[in-house]
């Protein structure tokens, strides 16, 4: 094996770059593998694209006959592009992506060859349910599950295969899928958030959530994460000493990109502008070998699918390129992890951004009037929240020093925190004419048009404020956005139903004029959500005290942050949304605990595995050099030899010590396993593996990464941090 990581070394070096020339303009790339509104025009007739438009924006059912010639078209488009299969890609509750191809061909029952794609074919689909997650919503015996087309999300093209965006559901009609209650949240917060926009502009008739993601990852030589059992089955480094220089110079940070990664964003650039993502912003992250892609903000349902797509196809230019690309969101001991700040707004048909400020008072008060229900929503379901960004792999980067904690808390910025300030301070009930001025003038109007630089960024905050949206910075790198998303719409249409209903009920009961009855709501949510916001450094042991005072919640690992997703208020918020039943919302709390316990029980394996048949042997056989060395001194020096050896003794004592622990610590984990695995509880098993299990892994890493730095290089068998993260 030692001589394996040299060889991929030797690879590494004398590996010469694929030249990727991108000589076409962005435009003309844009879209071309995407059955986009352009290409309906050329391939379907008015009727049939009148009636995708209309699904597209009004939700509007398209009847089967009409979906027969849309197929027919789609077909043409594709097989004009030498695409010879089709598939639902679907999103099921794996986290990943999911597709089952099938070909255009068919032979008729006279035995002639044809290419054929209907309306049956493209609507609805029928894979085998029974081996995906379902939480106890079906038996594994009961297969039967259906995809169904969203035409929200326009087809595309991926090597030779026509992809189809789908929902996917039980046969008993629960989702099975992170899509279905995305876009039930959007639906939800689409209304209410329409019913408030018609507070100040009646031409409002539609608001439509937007998404922009920031994908970070890490870049690894494939040859050198090859040698990595643990980098290839879990996605992380389960051991590793740090390297003499990690990020502390911050030099990686925005440096000039290495022209071997360049050549690979040019390439996986060019393959997201065919696919219709949006990419525009490239650059080197805070740490060695790691960097971001940026795309341009979108609806967020497409904008969830890109990412997820992206997820997929940035893999697969990773290997065309002798990269292993790394999502996970802690790949390395003692470097930033990567995250996917969310960044979240809401825009309406009418062209304006609803968390924009603007320089006209009643404007201002639209603005102010979406950013307070949001921070109010935060505050109420601030544990909700929590829980959707939770993960095992998140769990080792939140409250990292790094990342977030995982206290959820909101940044606002100075300027603002001072004109919520003056709003609260706004004395109750009916505004007199000098209040309604002074408020107009000296707090609302002082909004300037442009926020974005009156501000400094806390990169500490979780959700902050960035001057025109909300940025949701905890999310993970490897998590799928319709989580986080899902429920940020889904408890901010929640807030605006409520705070619809009470201004409503001031201008009807109390004869309030609708500028009074909302600038009093607004005052008292402000009052109410103080304790969600916080502008300090929320890595400090000083907030962890300061949010315990607060009243909010900390909810530290996985198993216990989960439990938000099952609560009283939780479900009922998705019931009265119509936006998971808790039979849904259980499925899925109990899908999350079953994949926590998994990978944490996969990467128990793998570091035994890598204890006992790499470090354990390796030292052993360095220790067996020693001993080799001693005896040969004693043979030279007789009597001597005692103090001459005695630094090899005291190294073949520290390498028996270390290996010692090694095999005692991995040994009591093994049996923290079994005893966790024989609970027959999904929640206790997973407690288990968080409490038992997990806290051995520190353990037995701090002794091989001792032995790591005591055996002779050429011996170990593992490439190191300082060949993982600085070979390029």
């Amino acid at each position: 094996m030692a001589a394996l990581r040299f060889e991929a070394l030797k690879q590494t070096l004398n590996y010469k770059e694929i030249e990727v020339v991108q000589k076409e303009k962005r435009s003309d790339l844009f879209g071309l593998h995407v059955f986009n509104q352009s290409k309906m025009r050329q391939y379907l007739s008015k009727e049939a694209y009148s009636s995708v438009k209309k699904a597209i924006e009004k939700g509007t059912k398209i009847n089967r006959n009409i979906a027969d010639v849309i197929a027919i078209g789609m077909k043409e488009w594709a097989m004009s592009k030498g695409v010879t299969h089709y598939t639902h890609w679907f999103q099921p509750l794996t986290g990943a992506t999911a597709e089952k191809h099938d070909a255009f061909f068919e032979i008729e029952l006279d035995g002639t060859p044809i290419d054929r794609f209907e309306g049956e074919q493209l609507v609805q689909q029928e894979p085998d349910a029974s081996s995906f997650p379902n939480g106890g919503i079906r038996n594994t015996f009961e297969a039967r599950g259906y995809t169904a087309w969203d035409p929200t999300s326009p087809a595309f093209i991926l090597g030779s295969t026509l992809c189809i965006p789908t929902v996917f559901v039980a046969y008993t009609g629960e989702a099975l899928d992170n899509k279905i209650p995305l876009l039930r949240a959007i639906s939800a917060l689409d209304e209410a958030a329409t019913e408030v926009a018609n507070y100040f502009d009646k031409n409002v008739k539609k608001v439509i959530p937007t998404l922009g993601w920031e994908q970070e990852y890490f870049l690894v030589d494939l040859a050198l994460a090859k040698t990595r059992p643990d980098l290839m089955m879990t996605g992380r480094t389960l051991m590793g000493h740090s390297p003499a220089k990690g990020q502390q110079l911050d030099d990686h940070y925005f440096g000039s990109i290495p022209s071997r990664v360049l050549n690979f964003m040019h390439d996986l650039e060019r393959e997201c502008l065919l696919l219709g993502i949006p990419v525009k912003t490239r650059h080197n992250e805070v740490a060695p070998n790691q960097f971001e892609l940026t795309p341009i903000y979108e609806e967020i349902n497409l904008a969830v699918d890109h990412n997820a797509l992206l997820m997929d196809v940035i893999q697969r230019i990773g290997e065309r390129h002798f990269f292993k690309v790394l999502l996970h969101e802690k790949p390395f001991k003692g470097v930033n992890g990567s995250s996917k700040h969310n960044n979240w707004s809401l825009a309406t048909n009418t062209g304006v951004n609803l968390l924009s400020p603007s320089t006209t008072p009643m404007t201002n008060l639209q603005f102010l009037t979406f950013f307070i229900n949001t921070i109010k929503a935060v505050h109420d379901y601030e544990e909700l929240l929590r829980s959707c960004i939770t993960s095992a792999s998140n769990d080792y980067r939140l409250g990292s020093n790094e990342a977030p904690p995982a206290i959820i808390s909101v940044f606002i910025g100075e300027q603002l925190t001072k004109v919520l300030e003056e709003l609260q301070s706004v004395s109750s009930g009916k505004l007199s004419p000098q209040e309604k001025t002074d408020l107009k003038l000296n707090i609302v109007g002082k909004i300037p048009e442009i926020l974005l630089d009156n501000t400094d960024r806390n990169r500490t905050s979780p959700f902050a404020f960035t001057g025109n949206k909300f940025e949701f910075r905890a999310v993970g790198s490897s998590a799928n956005c319709a989580k986080a998303m899902t429920v940020l719409n889904a408890i901010v249409a929640k807030q605006l139903i409520d705070f619809k209903e009470t201004v409503d009920k001031m201008v009807d009961k109390k004869s309030m004029k609708k500028d009074d009855a909302i600038f009093n709501v607004l005052r008292d949510y402000i009052k109410d959500s103080k304790k969600i916001l916080f502008e300090g450094d929320s890595y400090s042991e000083e907030w962890e005290s300061e949010a315990v005072k607060r009243g909010l919640s900390n909810h530290k690992n996985t198993p216990d942050a989960l439990k938000a997703k099952v609560s009283k208020k939780a479900t009922d918020l998705y019931e009265q949304l119509g936006i998971m039943s808790q039979v849904e919302a259980k499925a899925r709390y109990f899908i999350e605990l079953e994949e926590y316990t998994k990978k944490i029980q996969i990467e128990s394996r793998v570091l035994g595995d890598l204890s006992k048949n790499h470090v354990i042997p390796t030292a052993i056989k360095y220790q067996n050099t020693l001993i080799e060395n001693v005896k040969g001194l004693k043979e030279i020096f007789g009597n001597e030899y005692l103090q001459i050896g005695k630094e090899q003794i005291a190294i073949i004592k520290q390498i028996s010590s270390h290996i010692t622990m090694i095999n005692s610590k991995v040994e009591e984990m093994i049996d923290q396993r079994k005893i966790a695995n024989d609970l027959g509880d999904v929640e206790k098993t997973a407690t288990a593996y968080c409490n038992k299990v997990k806290p051995y892994f520190e353990v037995i890493r701090y002794h091989c990464d001792k032995l790591e730095l005591i055996v002779d290089d050429e011996l170990w068998t593992l490439a190191k941090y300082r060949e993982l993260l600085f070979t390029r």
